[in-house]
């Protein structure tokens, strides 16, 4: 090995450790101040353990207030899961067809998508708070789900990879056999595209489960609250009641696991998409 490329990959080995290290002590704080009570955040030091007792205080964040963190918790995995679900979908169903079908309007279509995601969400929650409330939707659960299922972003991307991934040749092929679109587009166009559905959907779940301005403009009643907008009403009581900030931090702890446990899931699903996209047909 040259001096030159050595030098080049100590250099990419430090910056790649410092990255790594900028975004994993977060987490090492959050396990750690799980295991303490709310005395010992404030007085023992912040990255070491101080008398340890994580199954006591989460099972505290489970039983508080008749088990609410459990309804917030079971909140954010009905909009998050069904909002990616049906977001995904929605995005293939929308991609393959802008990608697959000509017809008048296409492009122009496509760009008035591609303006939607540059809109951020934050400036379209009063909006849609108006619209839901017109209709007497505000404060329920569908005032929440329903704008989640729409992914500017899903449709750009699953048009782009559609027409990269979906032979046109294999679709005829698919005709002359006598398969109709539809069942053409869910046996061959979603199983062709699953790389890019895959990202959609985690993209999609972890916006929505991490989203706080749009359930805090919608929603009034806290047996509706997501668990971050839960959480932030507990940190409005903790000057109050003291015990609430360890209660927090180990709510804040248990949200970021089911982001763990499906980006390790789903995480295969991307190398299988990188090594087909590697072989040429």
């Amino acid at each position: 090995m040259t001096p030159s490329a050595l030098r080049y990959r100590i250099i990419t080995f430090a910056l790649l450790t410092i990255a790594a290290v900028y975004f994993l002590v977060p987490v090492y704080w959050l396990v750690v101040s799980a295991t303490k009570s709310s005395g010992d955040l404030f007085g023992s030091f912040g990255f070491w353990f101080a008398h340890p007792r994580p199954l006591q205080y989460l099972g505290d964040v489970l039983t508080y207030d008749n088990g609410i963190y459990v309804r917030w918790f079971a909140n954010s995995l009905l909009y998050a899961g069904i909002g990616a679900l049906a977001a995904t979908l929605l995005s293939a169903a929308a991609g393959y067809a802008l990608a697959k079908f000509p017809f008048p309007g296409r492009e122009a279509l496509f760009n008035v998508i591609l303006a939607g995601v540059l809109i951020p969400g934050t400036a379209l929650a009063l909006p849609l708070y108006f619209l839901f409330s017109g209709f007497g939707m505000s404060n329920t659960y569908g005032s929440v789900l329903i704008p989640s299922v729409v992914s500017p972003f899903g449709v750009y991307l699953c048009r782009i990879y559609a027409a990269a991934a979906v032979p046109d040749s294999l679709l005829e092929a698919a005709r002359i056999d006598g398969a109709g679109e539809g069942r053409i587009f869910a046996g061959l166009g979603l199983r062709l595209m699953t790389p890019a559905l895959v990202t959609v959907f985690l993209f999609q779940f972890v916006h929505i489960w991490n989203n706080y301005f749009l359930p805090l403009v919608m929603l009034s009643d806290s047996d509706l609250y997501p668990i971050q907008l839960g959480l932030t009403s507990w940190t409005g009581y903790a000057d109050r009641q003291p015990e609430l900030y360890q209660y927090t931090v180990g709510g804040a702890f248990l949200s970021v696991l089911p982001l763990m446990v499906l980006m390790t899931v789903l995480q295969r699903y991307w190398r299988t998409g990188l090594t087909e996209g590697s072989v040429k047909a």
